[in-house]
């Protein structure tokens, strides 16, 4: 199916890769080709989306790219910063072909051949992805090869260890004066000049690290690789519901002993517990502006769930809307997510804007549907490879939430613990 849709220059897939409730939705979702679309830039994207929306009441699937913060929370940009795999702030399309796929059903809707005719088109596709990428090298840079012609290229931090450590204390200085409580901070580790098969090394992503809320989204050059384990926000009926993850612990594979120990240890920790309160906190007041009052609640607090690579501490909140708000309203009040910036928000995004190297890009925003009826569901993207096919640049972003009490040496482990399934990924295409 993949392997059809890849053809298109559009196409995006969304894979539940068989998770259980609480993450549960559609098991996948293809959507491939385009009937329109619209594309915006912060300052009007979100009124160009309802206005989108309004005139086609179908399946619509994109994007919300973090810089959509200059739109949700406006402040003075304070840098200018490339954007070197180069998705758009804003971009959700119609398109022509929709597949659902559950363990005993294939849907296929279509806007031009009948789903009979794409069905065998799809089975007539080779099974295995082309030849790719790879292999990794250390635990700071990963080296890829594309084939024996191309030689080999590193992957380099935009932060060297020392100055991510550095800049973790300038954050804490400002928790202590009181700026802020928590603030997500994020690096960069890019590769320039590698020629890669996004397909093949979306299959060994998919493999090595798969998560609930998964994704393959190609916009013409531009690709999105994730295996993210977050929900951002979802609406089912008149419920609106997300899912901040804070607390992060390395799982201990082939030691069942240590690894559940592990998990509990995360639960019990004191400062993930301190961090994931205050999200929680944060989502809640997102939620309130806009829901029913005193509808707004906490389902389940500290819940430690168990992933390939690591533990992660999940909050639920969930609030009932009025007739009359939708996906804009709620995009408004909530993004972008708290999980991914920290608090209070306003604040705590001019100093993302000021000590982060790299724009976040599509990185800490959000891909997802939204159905003929109003409802959606949307991801945090993390977890993700992004590559211009045309640039030849690949890169990943990582991050983890700073208070007073962080450690910056286990703050930086914990951001090479994150990319764990990012660089298995690429160990298994060589």
């Amino acid at each position: 199916m993949l392997s059809w849709a890849s053809r298109f220059n559009i196409c995006v897939f969304l894979d539940s890769q068989h998770y259980q409730p609480p993450f549960d939705s559609f098991d996948d979702l293809l959507a491939a080709g385009v009937v329109d679309s619209v594309r915006a830039s912060a300052g009007h994207a979100l009124e160009d989306l309802r206005a989108f929306m309004s005139r086609h009441r179908d399946w619509l699937f994109g994007h919300f790219a973090y810089d959509l913060v200059k739109e949700t929370e406006p402040f003075e940009d304070g840098r200018s910063r490339g954007n070197p795999i180069g998705f758009p702030d804003l971009h959700f399309f119609v398109p022509e072909v929709v597949i659902k796929l559950k363990e005993d059903r294939v849907d296929i809707g279509s806007m031009g051949e009948d789903a009979g005719t794409i069905f065998q088109a799809i089975r007539s596709m080779p099974v295995e992805p082309q030849a790719g990428v790879g292999r990794l090298a250390g635990r700071d840079t990963v080296r890829v090869t594309s084939d024996s012609r191309t030689g080999e290229v590193v992957f380099q931090p935009v932060l060297s260890r020392e100055e991510y450590i550095d800049t973790v204390e300038a954050l804490r200085q400002h928790i202590l004066r009181g700026d802020c409580y928590e603030i997500n901070f994020c690096q960069e580790f890019f590769s320039k000049g590698v020629a890669i098969d996004p397909l093949r090394t979306w299959s060994s992503l998919s493999q090595a690290s798969p998560n609930p809320f998964s994704a393959y989204y190609r916009l013409d050059e531009k690709y999105l690789l994730c295996a993210s384990p977050e929900r951002y926000l979802r609406r089912k009926g008149n419920i609106l519901l997300s899912q901040p993850i804070k607390g992060t612990a390395a799982r201990i594979p082939g030691n069942v002993r240590e690894d559940e120990a592990a998990g509990a240890w995360l639960r019990a920790s004191a400062k993930d517990r301190s961090e994931n309160v205050m999200v929680v906190d944060l989502v809640r007041n997102d939620l309130s502006k806009i829901c029913l009052p005193g509808s707004v609640r906490v389902r389940e607090l500290f819940g430690v769930y168990g992933f390939p690579h690591v533990y992660q501490m999940i909050s639920t909140i969930e609030g009932e809307l009025p007739p009359g708000i939708g996906l804009i309203e709620a995009i408004k009040a909530s993004f972008p997510m708290g999980s991914m910036t920290g608090a209070p928000k306003r604040r705590v995004v001019e100093l993302i804007d000021r000590y982060e190297r790299s724009s976040r890009g599509l990185f800490s925003g959000a891909v997802g549907y939204i159905t003929p009826e109003g409802g959606f569901d949307l991801n945090v993207i993390i977890r993700s490879l992004f590559y211009n096919q045309a640039s030849r640049y690949l890169s990943y972003q990582v991050g983890s939430g700073i208070t007073f009490y962080s450690d910056a040496e286990q703050e930086y482990e914990e951001c090479l613990v994150k990319a764990a399934g990012i660089r298995k990924a690429l160990m298994g295409l060589s």
